[in-house]
């Protein structure tokens, strides 16, 4: 198993194009919004876990740093970046024009769509969203989405997030009747929970990275260790690892991609 549990401060001895990086280098400070399975979450015994939070500590080490998370709600991450409180964000984060337009990402490593997804007798499609109540979480794609569309979908009102968890008790307590968000992030959620359901995906084309200020030094060496990550395969089997599936081979998590 790749991720075991790996600890907050991550401290490695790695190499880095061929040359030797020592371990307990600067500590990279990572916002990311804990809560969002399976990307960044505690297990049971309180540690944070999950796919960006092994590759983000990964990509640390062969940069020759460890990493400190910082729980930042997912809105939150834009301005922490940019202030400098934060010098890497993750948490499902996608790449679009307007981002880039006030802050850099490395290249992409995961491929997404939205979804709608509901509480047992509830609707089957987003069409039978109107009249309805949706909820998103502030500032997501999820939440651009439902803004453009809000007039066509006809929603009754929409009701804003700080995270997966709120959401979902406000959807099986029958407060909101649907939630837009990141398909991976749901259907990992809802695979054990009967009385959930994930009815439709959204095709949006996003694709996830990790963020940084504006033309940060930081994203060609982060850019340059996920390069590595790809052509080592360790990317693709973190995949299966959090997803169960191995990643299709036309995706950016397997295929080596240029800087946005």
């Amino acid at each position: 198993m790749l991720s075991g549990k790996i600890k907050t401060i991550a401290v490695a001895a790695t190499m880095m194009n061929g040359v030797a990086v020592a371990g307990y280098a600067d500590v990279l400070q990572v916002g990311a919004n804990i809560g969002n399975v399976p990307w960044e979450f505690q297990d049971e015994s309180g540690e944070n876990v999950g796919f960006e939070i092994d590759l983000v500590t990964e990509v640390a080490a062969r940069m020759g740093h460890e990493v400190e998370i910082v729980n930042i709600p997912f809105n939150g991450l834009f301005s922490a970046v940019q202030s400098g409180r934060i010098d890497i964000a993750i948490s499902s984060i996608t790449i679009t024009p307007e981002r880039l337009e006030s802050v850099s990402f490395a290249q992409p490593y995961y491929d997404s769509d939205q979804s709608l997804t509901v509480a047992a007798g509830g609707p089957s499609s987003v069409a039978e969203m109107n009249g309805k109540i949706v909820g998103v979480d502030t500032g997501s794609t999820g939440d651009v989405w439902v803004e453009a569309h809000a007039a066509e979908a006809g929603f009754a009102d929409v009701r804003r997030y700080e995270g997966l968890a709120p959401a979902m008790l406000d959807l099986a307590a029958g407060r909101i009747d649907g939630y837009i968000s990141d398909i991976p992030a749901l259907l990992y959620y809802v695979k054990d929970k009967p009385d959930l359901a994930v009815v439709a995906r959204i095709e949006t084309g996003e694709r996830y990275s990790m963020m940084f200020d504006k033309d940060s030094e930081l994203v060609v060496q982060a850019n340059d260790a996920l390069t590595e990550l790809k052509n080592e395969g360790f990317i693709a089997a973190l995949h299966e690892e959090w997803f169960g599936a191995a990643p299709e081979d036309t995706t950016s998590t397997v295929m080596v991609m240029d800087i946005p």
